[in-house]
């Protein structure tokens, strides 16, 4: 495995942690990042840095963040928020993943990209919830600004230096399953 493959698979699962936050925030870093010749993407996935996808995803990330600060609008968001992430962080993963047979980077799209953007979008949406049902809502704009820029430095970091998006995305995933474990209900 080459030094280049493992940075592309540390932005893939940095981006794919983004996608849990914010859908569209990290795949208009993406066509930001491989419109500017940033990132190369694999060949069936260029189309992603051309102009009319660049526009599309610009515009698609302003209507979602705008959203989330809409309480009740941003739980609506949540309820499919999981599924797109996991799709999202599955096709982020396919797009940056460079010369691995398909078998392995179909296996770690679904499992790495999917998983994370999952995981991440699971935590937040019960974290939205717990906001909403302990404030009526009033405390999930302050959610969604924290989730938000959580997105964009989690987007910039995979971008620029991907091998520390890797790192924090350890880090993020075990603070995630602690937290599950703490939360979990007991089985007495």
């Amino acid at each position: 495995m080459t030094f280049e493959t493992i940075l592309s698979i540390c932005l893939g699962v940095g981006l794919s942690a983004s996608v849990g936050f914010r859908v569209f925030l990290p795949l208009f870093a993406l066509s930001l990042a491989s419109y500017f010749d940033v990132w190369q993407l694999n060949e069936s996935w260029e189309w992603i840095g051309g102009t009319a996808a660049l526009i599309t995803l610009g515009a698609a990330t302003v209507v979602e963040i705008f959203a989330y600060f809409i309480p009740y609008i941003d739980n609506l968001l949540d309820s499919v928020a999981v599924p797109l992430a996991a799709l999202a962080g599955t096709a982020i993963m396919l797009s940056t993943v460079a010369d691995l047979s398909p078998v392995i980077t179909w296996s770690l799209a679904i499992i790495a990209g999917g998983g994370t953007a999952a995981a991440v979008a699971g935590t937040s949406t019960t974290t939205r919830l717990a906001s909403t049902v302990t404030t009526g809502g009033i405390a999930n704009p302050l959610v969604s600004t924290i989730e938000t820029g959580t997105s964009v430095v989690m987007s910039i970091v995979s971008i620029f230096l991907p091998i520390l998006a890797g790192i924090l995305v350890i880090a993020l995933l075990f603070i995630i399953f602690k937290l599950y474990k703490k939360f979990k209900p007991s089985k007495t």
